[in-house]
């Protein structure tokens, strides 16, 4: 009971301080109103002081004295106190201690004076009253008082009917019924209600219950009645039981309560006069069974639902039909009477919302209100509450609010004036409405305009003292769109304009709290009641109906049934629509026609919808083979374009969406990006874009609009303008391209490692393309101001954001050009004069004032020994320019301009257009064409000031402090390669820059030196390309190559764009001369000799990716060779070289990877096609090589040289049957390679870095020495016990002393006098004989000539700018007629037979595969060769004839050095003995070759060695008419020998005789 303690202070002081403390709250406590609550406090005061009493801690007589004067503060003081002594009675004796119970006895007994006798016999027990002497005998008292309650309680009333006097009730009847419009008052009836009880001996119950049935029957006199009842009545529990009788007459079968009955209990509930705990008991059903009932509706709902989804067949259909319609009918005969919701019902009327709140908490949530009357009820009741607010805030303008009769009850709630009364009553009254708000639109809009108003309140409201309040309501009216507006949305039957109203409320939510509700909408709020189970069921079958019916035809009549759908339950439609997308793409075109009859809340549902289908974890957004991104994401992607381009749907959602994912480090989604981009604002990316198409984005806006792009982009305006606003208002323009930007390298490595390495490069690849267009986008859209606003400056961009630099400068160059044309117009107003030049100036300082912050920018980005080489300038200038600076594209503008006379002219002859609409259409092609003619003189003038700018600039550009070759490496490491990479325009950009550069005779620049360098080692550039980018470099390439092949096809193209320019001279140490610097011009044939070696350094390249077996080499070569097609292969023999590859490429991969069989049947069909406009060799440069195996110099001496004589360049069958004159008047152009014995002298080079030359005497010496290391082995071969490596060595040896006495006799025959050539050559075969031997002879596949070729091709590189010069394929020495002939010769000479390089051609070895992969080899046709051997055998018969006369002046000469020549005989019968006994062993196997593609190096070498020897033998023995081919004299090699050791004496006197004649000459 004791709820107060009093201090324990009080207690020790009590005669200071205590007692008057306490006397003081008692005081307090007494004058405290709280309906009853005070009494308890008071007990609860008396009950502390009492216990320290009995406790023992007060004296008796203190306490007694201040409770005698506490019985003066109220009346019923004694009745208290002895309430107190009740309790303390029971608790005393129970307790063992017997003083405690003593000190109790006395403070009653000292108490008797002012609490009396009566109250205490009451209250307290019979053995407590005997002890105090109130009664004499405890048993006695008890027997009494149970005598007295059985005659109270048990013992019936006799009302003797004959007593009752009917009168009286009928009198009591009339006395009820009368009129009481006059001054009849409760207490006037209730004076004769009184006398007729009395006078007519009438029971008080039977009176009551007449009463409440007088009151029920005239329930609008709730007044009277109601005072009438509580002056009558005298206990509640009599008129709750009276009520009970009333409710239970009424819960038999096919009874239902009136609802007058309910309205007179709630009436009385409502002024308590009965306790609603007390009448609850009384009404049916129990609550138990409620709860059942409520469990057993969700589980139908959701077996209907179950059934909706279920394929049943049609005869189970109709069965079931029947039976639910029995369970229908069953349910209508016996309709549930509900006595708790009839009153509930009652209670909402009368506005008694507390009473109503306690019933419908004991019900399960919303099934109260699942009843429309209820429902009906509380709708009205919230009418009431909202009415004046509603009026002030939220009637629309012009409209009148509907006149709503107030309550006249008192104790209604109280209507809301301000947003905060909300609270009190009506957002709770909403919430236990819920779903079924549908039942009463009125007022559905009646709360969304409330929220409207709000909201309007919230934004313009600033302080922050209400700003909490606020907030709070902010929460409420969210929650109350959760739990009310949005299911009752559900609920109601296509109601459009709901649904418009309630988007004007949520539109002024951000579109996270409306994404919040919508997510609740969709997953949780369809299971919350049995009704929207059925609801969610039914839409989705009528989706289903919908969207198989669905095709391009019925899009108007389907599209009117979604939208009708959809204004309910758009989510639900939407999933459903979504998810059938997903898997069948061929529905998006008609799905997003069909959305044009969607509300402006249901587009805003569909976007939610999309997002969180694109977020969908339970999803792959990789297909199962992992290579490649799911069709369901490609599909939402299409999807998400189309739909935000066609309608008005906000972005932001989606684009936060995206630029998550990608802060997450996850790009799959960046295809979202990629297609909304494309759609709404018009701007494609593909790398397969038309060279028309290509020059056509060149030029200006209005050309790219209609020449750049595959489709005709038209009306995307409005589109791109929302996509703009929408990244402008969310601040997603920069972040979203910094983050692509730096997640194209987080594609690689960081997503990279788990992937597939073709799934790594296409997400790389769509990062990249996204950025470019969305950049893109950008600039085209976005203002400058804006722009620059938005954009940091480059070293920001690089050092802070980590942007990589290419990207960085992608998006700083808009600002530049922006910045560059806005200072421009203002110094152009400045001046006033207009003169072009002044122009001009002009256009350079408004360069130079924006450009020079940026030059002092870069200079951060890379280390300062870079700038060694280029200037700041140069490199800001390289990346600030794009090609609409460069060039303007006349072709691109005339062609367009003349696609708009053609549609003018055919609308004018098109009879069935009207004439208005011709003349509209006319003037639009008119006005186009006028914008694109503006455009292209716009971009003329533009592009002659920027090239005025780089003349003025280019003195700058490049520093001479290191080699050339250094300043081209940094040129093509910082600026080319990664921007011709970029994008297709780039690639172009690049392309012509290189040529502009050149153009303007830039100082320091090496124009032949960057060719080489692009073209001589494209493997690894190649190899680390993605597709997109292979397709780019390849783009590149194809630009490069057709300006070489310009400047090839004709001397004077040549001499007018390259003859006297800086980037075409070469210097050289002239070391056997003048020993100072000369300065030569490549000339044109050498010119041509060099871009044949950049062919076959491409060829090379080529075959080596396609013989990888990587997917990703060849891909990307086969991509870069389709691209460069047109000006690559122009050489026959290199183009059967590919060609032949290719085929293999298609055989291998046909069934393997379907991808690259595509791609190289692409290619080859092609090629075919292309090889009518291929040449012969010696037509693509004026020179026949000879058919050995020879490496082009670049090999040793270029910047992408191996160093390693792998394949020939020779010419084709058709260059070996050209004219043997015709040779004499062609230039060579390619040394010979440098072998082992000269490696010294290639080490040495000039100040430029080229390789020097070796002067005539210093190659004699060594030739001496060499013949002299030849004698040394010949004579070891001799020893005995030698290992099989020492007689490997020694063999190849003999056969490289065998080819020098053959190449030495022919070369007598010749005019050729110069020995340095011919001694290169003979060192060429030694080294290509001795190095196919040693691979052969080992029986190794010629894997490590692969590292030499790294190794050497390191070396080159750093040996300077060896390959800017045309020496890289010729020596430069002076080119005299001996020259030429030696060479012509010696081209006559081995053309007889075929090269040694046909025998390994392209196609692998089956015995070596890994061989051909390093060597490249070249096959030709082997019966053609051996028809052109014999044709051209017959050839050089004649011309030896002509060489006879010679031969005779010198034939002095010759017997003057026979002497010297005895070591050579004898080296050369040793070495036919060895030949004799090597060929007798393997004549069969050379028989048994029947194509040149299969043999091995070994018999290749073989091969070689005997045409070598039969060619000998008939140009020793040109009077003889016999021609045998060298395998017939292989066969008969024992018979000839001594005609062969002849042959051999006299050609080592011819050679003797020419080293004394060009030494001589030299000299």
């Amino acid at each position: 009971m004791a709820t107060l303690i009093l201090p324990g202070e009080w207690v020790k002081n009590w005669e200071k301080t205590g007692k008057h403390e306490f006397v003081q709250l008692c005081k307090e406590l007494t004058e405290k109103t709280d309906h009853g609550g005070e009494v308890r406090d008071i007990q609860a005061a008396l009950y502390e002081i009492c216990w320290q009493v009995v406790q023992g801690n007060l004296k008796l007589d203190l306490v007694t004295s201040v409770l005698g004067d506490m019985m003066e503060l109220r009346d019923d003081m004694p009745s208290i106190l002895a309430d107190v002594f009740s309790i303390l009675d029971l608790e005393t004796g129970a307790l063992e201690e017997k003083i405690k119970r003593d000190h109790y006895t006395q403070l009653v007994g000292a108490c008797l004076f002012f609490v009396p006798e009566p109250i205490l016999k009451e209250r307290l027990d019979p053995e407590t009253l005997e002890s105090l002497g109130l009664i004499k005998q405890a048993l006695q008292f008890n027997q009494k008082i149970v005598k007295i309650k059985t005659k109270l309680f048990y013992k019936q009333q006799k009302f003797n009917l004959l007593r009752e006097e009917n009168e009286g009730y009928a009198k009591l009847i009339t006395e009820l019924g009368q009129d009481l419009s006059g001054n009849i008052t409760s207490h006037l009836v209730l004076e004769s209600i009184k006398s007729l009880i009395g006078c007519f001996n009438l029971d008080p119950n039977r009176v009551l219950d007449i009463i409440l049935e007088v009151y029920e029957s005239r329930s609008d006199q709730d007044e009277f009645f109601l005072s009438l009842i509580k002056s009558y009545m005298c206990e509640p529990l009599t008129l709750c039981h009276i009520l009970g009788f009333k409710f239970k007459f009424y819960q038999e079968p096919n009874e239902e309560t009136p609802t007058s009955l309910y309205h007179i209990a709630a009436a009385l509930l409502h002024h308590n006069l009965i306790e609603l705990e007390d009448i609850y008991v009384h009404l049916m059903p129990q609550d138990a069974t409620i709860i059942e009932e409520h469990k057993r509706d969700i589980s139908e709902a959701k077996q209907v639902a179950r059934k909706l989804v279920m394929v049943v067949l049609p005869s189970e259909k109709n069965e079931d039909k029947e039976k639910e319609k029995e369970k229908d009918e069953e349910k209508n005969e016996k309709p549930p009477d509900n006595q708790k919701l009839g009153l509930l019902e009652a209670l909402l009327r009368i506005g008694d919302w507390q009473h109503a709140q306690s019933i419908m908490d004991q019900m399960p949530s919303f099934y109260a209100s699942s009843h429309k009357a209820i429902a009906l009820a509380l709708c009205q009741l919230v009418h009431l509450t909202v009415e004046p607010l509603y009026k002030r805030a939220g009637v629309p303008k012009g409209s009148k609010a509907r006149a709503v009769h107030p309550l006249r009850n008192k104790r209604a709630p109280r209507p809301a004036e301000v947003f905060e009364d909300l609270r009190r009553d009506t957002f709770s009254m909403l919430c236990y409405l819920g779903p079924h708000l549908s039942h009463d639109p009125i007022l559905f809009a009646k709360i969304v305009r409330l929220g409207k108003g709000f909201m309007k309140e919230y934004q313009s409201d600033s302080k922050t003292e209400v700003k909490d309040k606020m907030d709070t309501l902010l929460s409420c009216f969210l929650s109350i769109a959760d739990q009310v507006l949005l299911p009752s949305l559900s609920l109601m039957e296509c109601n459009a304009c709901m649904s418009e109203e309630l988007w004007g409320l949520f539109k002024l939510f951000p579109y996270r709290h409306r994404y919040r509700l919508y997510g609740q909408w969709k997953n949780e709020t369809y299971s919350s009641h049995p009704l929207l189970v059925k609801v969610k069921a039914q839409t989705v079958e009528r989706a289903k109906y919908i969207m198989k019916r669905l095709t391009k035809e019925n899009v108007k009549q389907s599209g009117r049934q979604i939208g009708k759908l959809s204004h309910s339950n758009p989510t639900i439609l939407f999933d459903y629509m979504l998810s059938q997308i997903q898997w069948y793409d061929n529905l998006i075109v008609p799905v997003v026609d069909s959305l044009k009859y969607l509300t402006s809340l249901n587009y805003d549902v569909l976007a939610y919808c999309i997002i969180e289908a694109l977020a969908n974890p339970e999803k792959e957004k990789m297909k199962h083979d992992d290579t490649s991104i799911s069709s369901w994401l490609q599909s939402l992607a299409s999807l998400c374009g189309a739909v935000f381009r066609k309608y008005p749907i906000e972005l932001a959602g989606l684009l936060q969406y995206v630029t998550n994912q990608l802060k997450a480090g996850k790009s799959f989604d960046l295809l979202i990006m990629k297609e909304v981009v494309q759609k709404m604002a018009g701007i494609e990316i593909t790398d397969e874009m038309t060279s028309e198409q290509l020059e056509a984005m060149t030029g200006g806006e209005q050309l790219k609009a209609e020449g750049g792009y595959f489709g005709q982009i038209r009306n995307t305006k409005k589109s791109s303008q929302r996509l703009k606003d929408a990244l402008l208002d969310h601040e997603l323009a920069l972040p979203l391209c910094l983050l692509m930007a730096q997640q194209r390298n987080g594609v690689v490595f960081l997503e990279g490692g788990e992937k597939h390495l073709k799934l790594v490069g296409h997400l790389y690849d769509q990062c990249h393309d996204t950025l470019l267009q969305f950049g893109g986008f950008l600039a085209s859209n976005l203002s400058t101001e804006d722009y620059i606003k938005r954009v940091p400056s480059i070293d920001i961009l690089c050092n802070q954001f980590h942007t990589p630099h290419d990207a960085a400068f992608f998006l700083s160059r808009p600002m530049y050009a922006h910045q560059i044309l806005s200072k421009y117009d203002e110094l152009k107003k400045g001046e006033k004069g207009n003169r072009q030049q002044q122009k001009v100036h002009k256009y350079v300082a408004a360069c130079e004032l924006v450009m020079t912050p940026v030059h002092e920018a870069v200079v951060s980005l890379h280390p300062s020994r870079v700038w060694d080489d280029l200037r700041p300038q140069f490199y800001a200038t390289f990346w600030s320019l794009t090609m609409y600076d460069l060039a303007v594209p006349h072709a691109a503008y005339e062609r367009e301009v003349n696609k708009l006379k053609v549609q003018i002219k055919g609308i004018e002859e098109n009879p069935e257009i009207p004439m208005n609409k011709k003349k509209k259409e006319k003037e639009r092609c008119t006005a186009l064409q006028e914008k694109l003619q503006e455009e292209e003189k716009k971009q003329l003038e533009h592009v002659q000031r920027v090239l005025h700018r780089l003349k003025l600039e280019k003195d700058n550009w490049l520093f001479a402090k290191s080699t050339k070759n250094e300043t081209i490496t940094k040129f093509l490491q910082l600026c080319l390669f990664p921007r011709c990479i970029f994008s297709s325009i780039d690639a172009v950009y690049c392309a012509r820059f290189v040529e502009l550069v050149h153009q303007q005779k830039t100082p320091n620049f090496c124009t032949l030196l960057c060719y080489d360098r692009v073209f001589s080692a494209i493997i690894y550039t190649v190899a680390s390309c993605t597709e997109n980018e292979s397709h780019r470099y390849g783009r590149f390439l194809c630009c490069m190559l057709e300006t070489v092949t310009r400047w090839h096809s004709d001397r004077a193209i040549y001499e007018k764009d390259c003859v006297n320019f800086p980037g075409f001279l070469t210097i050289f140490r002239a070391t056997g001369f003048d020993g100072g610097n000369k300065a030569d011009q490549l000339d044109y044939e050498n010119f041509r000799h060099v871009v044949h070696k950049w062919h076959y350094m491409l060829t090379k390249a080529s075959v080596h990716c396609l013989e990888t077996g990587d997917y990703t080499h060849i891909r990307n070569i086969l991509i870069v060779l389709t691209k460069i097609l047109p000006c690559y292969p122009k050489v026959l023999n290199l183009g059967q070289a590919l060609e032949c590859r290719v085929q293999k490429i298609c055989l291998e991969e046909k069934d393997k990877r379907p991808d690259l069989y595509a791609l190289a049947m692409g290619y080859s069909g092609r090629l075919k096609g292309h090889k009518v406009h291929m040449v012969p060799e010696n037509e693509f440069h004026h020179k026949e090589q000879p058919a050995r195996s020879a490496t082009p110099a670049s090999q040793q001496n270029g910047p992408g040289s191996t160093g390693k004589p792998t394949t020939s360049t020779n010419k084709t069958d058709e260059g070996a049957s050209e004219d043997g004159e015709r040779g004499k008047d062609k230039s060579s152009a390619t040394t010979k390679p440098v072998n082992k014995a000269n490696s010294a002298a290639a080490k040495v080079t000039t100040s430029n870095g080229n390789g020097a030359l070796i002067s005539t005497k210093a190659v004699k010496e060594r030739d001496d020495k060499d013949k002299s290391g030849k004698d040394k082995k010949e004579k070891k071969e001799k020893t005995p016990g030698s290992t099989p490596e020492t007689k490997a060595e020694n063999r190849r040896e003999k056969q490289r002393d065998e080819r020098a006495g053959k190449e030495e006799r022919p070369a007598r025959e010749g005019k050729e006098k110069t020995p340095k050539a011919d001694r290169e050559k003979v060192k060429v075969e030694e080294k290509s004989s001795k190095d196919d031997k040693a691979k052969a002879g080992n029986g190794e596949p010629i894997e490590p000539s692969r590292e030499r070729d790294a190794i050497k091709e390191s070396k080159s590189k750093e040996k300077g700018d060896r390959s800017a010069v045309a020496g890289s394929l010729k020596s430069p020495v002076l080119r005299s007629e001996s020259a030429e002939s030696e060479r012509e010769h010696k081209r006559r000479k081995l053309d007889s037979h075929s090269s040694p390089s046909h025998s390994s051609s392209v196609k692998d070895n089956s015995n070596e595969p890994k061989e051909s992969t390093s060597k490249h080899h070249i096959s030709y046709n082997s019966v053609t060769r051996s028809k052109s051997r014999e044709r051209e055998t017959e050839k050089k018969d004649s011309e030896n004839a002509q060489g006879r006369s010679k031969e005779k002046k010198e034939e002095k000469d010759r017997k003057e050095r026979k002497r010297d020549n005895i070591v050579n005989d004898h080296d050369t019968s040793l070495e036919s003995k060895r030949r004799k006994d090597e060929n007798g062993t393997n004549s069969s196997k050379n028989r048994k070759s029947t194509s040149p593609s299969c043999d091995s190096p070994l018999s290749a070498e073989k091969e070689k060695s005997k045409r070598s020897k039969s060619s000998s033998k008939e140009k020793a023995d040109s009077g003889k008419p016999e021609r045998t081919s060298g395998g017939k004299k292989e066969s008969r090699h024992d018979k000839e020998k001594s005609e062969k050791k002849e042959k051999r004496d006299s050609s080592g006197a011819k050679e003797e005789k020419k080293h004394h004649k060009s030494s001589e000459k030299h000299r």
